[in-house]
């Protein structure tokens, strides 16, 4: 068994862009080697900004024997044909071949030996496809090459077994040789296998593995803080990009001037999180301090003085420039900058920011009263909420939006709870964050994103495979988030209609069917992160179309819950199983008689036990359950459709549906349609899945 190593060397990759291309190498790589018949023991894969590397161990020096077996001709058939088969099996005398009885006569067979290429041979046919086809989000070709990679690819090693596999990316050729660090070690070396490869780099100030990288960068960070007293505080997104950055981490520490303290937080934490990927550091009581942490790609003689003092240069000025723009914005109030919106287009065919405000405010009004926060507060809240985008502040600092708004609607002496609802208005992001849960702020919250979703769904932009320009998944996402963790009973329906309404242009038909179909979507996969089936929410989503489609997602989650439960029980398991039998009955004998037999089964026709038995417990739950599931007490439904089972499997073991007498037939039918009509009470049992 030999090993492969990969290298490619380039010009700086992204940091974002790292994780996921090391394991596109991987995945394409293995998926070579499995269909060259190459089986490989392990892949490990390496990534810095200068290079991705893989190593697999346990590669075979050829690939293994295949063998052959061929029929030929009847025995006594004529010469040309035997002839022809001795040809194409490879074959020179008909001696080498074997005479066999196969049932149907004596034929002859070949048995066809192929011995295994080597390896390397195999690698320099399929490495080039495995590793030019890599996914990039974004690549570029440089100088006169069609070849594209993601930045200008420089070196490329592929030593199998301590030898190089020749061919080409583009216009670099393989060899044996790369680089160390950039500014530490720039000169090129030669490597023989994966060990020597990995010694030679560390002892070229190159660390190969992200996550000694992260390690290293988490304890010289938390030392570094603790020798002045002081707490760093863990940051994983940013932590991940610059550990990214660079190939030997270096941990250093830098201080800015205490008035800059007076900034707000964010100001002083997107300015150096986000502008300069600087870790901010707080006191021991969890104010900031005037101190922060910066990691260095390098070692320098002075002990990284210069290094600091260039830094805090840079965030000094970046700093300076945020107090200007935060001492000039309060100089006119919020309420001022409304009118700027007028000039701000939110998109071409939805209309200005000004016209998306009225909108947004009028409907956070009507959600208010729905919830029980003041209409008023939240008109206002509306009316302000987009008035930041005007400042100095949040044109500098575009991530700062809504915070931003927050602070100067206190400036101008805005109720609070208006404040805090425009500063909480884009919230939530992501799955992380935390959910608003003050009334006005969560009223002004689900207005914005309907009034996106009802407008960009009206206007067909709508989110395709992996495509969502608009984000209107995460806006979706938000208002499941927020009505579940604020146990909201909204209509979305109706405020889907509303929000439409409000539109002054022309658009489309009313989006609102289609954003449902859309919710249910996301709400799977909301819910399936919380262990639950995502057909079953299909079920319970798909039970209310043709009547009142269930917009009521609190609801919805506590059918989905209950018809959970219902299904983990030994009754509703067989419940399901008998549903299914009754259904596929149902669809065959619908379909050859060209009608439905959901009428009431007439009590004369019923000649058996268990017939009887069974329709007169189909009467005898139909109330209780209808009534349970009207009372949205859903468990107290599943119990009472828990009755049935014992009757429905007494009727499939003793009752012949399809009897000869077509009176008979048809009644029976009609018990099967009701059975399939009580279970579908509770939810469309023809979605559930298993």
């Amino acid at each position: 068994m030999a090993e492969l190593l990969i290298e490619l060397f380039s010009e700086e990759i992204p940091a974002r862009m790292q994780k996921g291309a090391a394991a596109a190498l991987a995945t394409r790589v293995q998926a070579a080697l499995t269909a060259a018949g190459l089986q490989v023991a392990a892949i490990e894969t390496f990534a810095t900004p200068r290079r991705l590397a893989l190593v697999a161990q346990g590669l075979p020096l050829a690939q293994p024997e295949t063998v052959e077996e061929r029929k030929g001709p009847r025995v006594g058939a004529p010469e040309a044909a035997v002839q022809g088969f001795l040809k194409a099996v490879g074959l020179a005398v008909l001696a080498e071949a074997e005479e066999r009885e196969s049932g149907k006569g004596r034929f002859y067979f070949a048995v066809v030996r192929k011995p295994g290429r080597p390896t390397a041979t195999m690698l320099a046919e399929i490495l080039p496809d495995a590793l030019g086809g890599l996914p990039w989000p974004k690549s570029m070709r440089w100088g006169a090459h069609d070849f594209r990679w993601v930045r200008p690819l420089r070196r490329v090693i592929c030593v199998f077994d301590g030898a190089v596999v020749p061919f080409a990316l583009g216009p670099v050729r393989t060899g044996a040789e790369t680089e160390g660090h950039r500014f530490l070690a720039p000169a090129p070396f030669a490597v023989a296998d994966f060990a020597d490869y990995r010694g030679r780099l560390q002892r070229a100030f190159v660390e190969l593995d992200a996550d000694a990288r992260r390690a290293a960068v988490e304890t010289a960070a938390r030392a570094a803080a603790a020798a002045e007293n002081l707490h760093w505080v863990e940051d994983p997104a940013l932590l991940a990009e610059v550990v990214g950055l660079v190939e030997w981490p270096v941990v250093l520490m830098g201080a800015f001037d205490r008035p800059f303290l007076d900034l707000p937080e964010e100001v002083l934490a997107t300015t150096m999180r986000v502008h300069q990927k600087y870790f901010p550091l707080r006191e021991q009581n969890g104010a900031f301090a005037p101190r922060f942490l910066l990691v260095a790609n390098q070692v320098a003689p002075d002990g990284g003085r210069k290094i600091v003092a260039g830094n805090e240069r840079v965030l000094r000025a970046r700093l300076s420039d945020a107090r200007f723009f935060w001492d000039q914005d309060r100089k006119a109030t919020l309420a001022s900058r409304v009118p700027a919106l007028e000039d701000v287009v939110f998109h071409a065919r939805l209309g200005t920011l000004a016209e998306k405000t009225r909108r947004v405010s009028a409907l956070a009004a009507e959600i208010g009263e729905i919830i029980g926060a003041d209409p008023h507060l939240c008109r206002r809240a509306g009316e302000l909420a987009k008035a930041d985008l005007s400042t100095g502040m949040v044109g500098e600092f575009p991530e700062l939006q809504g915070v931003m708004g927050g602070y100067y609607a206190r400036n101008d002496r805005e109720p609070e709870a208006v404040a805090t609802a425009i500063a909480e208005h884009y919230a939530p992001l992501g799955p992380s964050e935390r959910c608003p849960t003050a009334p006005i702020s969560v009223a002004l919250a689900l207005a914005d994103k309907i009034d996106t979703l009802v407008g960009f769904f009206a206007i067909d932009e709508r989110p395709t495979g992996s495509k969502d320009p608009f984000a209107l998944r995460r806006a979706a996402q938000g208002v499941i988030r927020l009505i579940l963790e604020n146990q909201l009973r909204l209509p979305l329906l109706r405020l889907f209609t509303s929000a439409y309404r409000r539109y002054d242009m022309v658009l489309g038909v009313d989006p609102g069917a289609a954003l449902l179909e859309f919710f249910a979507d996301r709400l799977k996969v909301h819910l399936r992160e919380q262990g639950v089936r995502h057909d079953l929410v299909a079920a319970v989503f798909e039970q209310g179309k043709g009547r009142q489609a269930e917009d009521d997602l609190v609801r919805l989650r506590a059918r989905v819950a209950a018809l959970q439960d219902f299904l983990a029980t030994e009754d509703g398991a067989n419940l399901l199983i008998a549903y299914r039998r009754a259904a596929n009955i149902l669809r065959i004998e619908e379909k050859k008689d060209g009608k439905r037999y959901d009428g009431e089964p007439d009590a004369h026709l019923l000649t058996q036990a268990e017939e009887r038995a069974l329709f007169t417990r189909l009467s005898e739950v139909a109330g209780p359950a209808s009534a349970a599931l009207e009372a949205e007490e859903f468990a107290a439904a599943g119990r009472a459709l828990a009755g049935l089972r014992q009757p429905v499997d007494a009727f499939f073991d003793g009752v012949t549906v399809n009897a000869e007498a077509a009176e008979l037939r048809a009644n029976r039918l009609r018990i099967l349609a009701g059975i399939r009509g009580e279970l579908d009470i509770l939810a469309d049992f023809s979605r559930i899945e298993g």
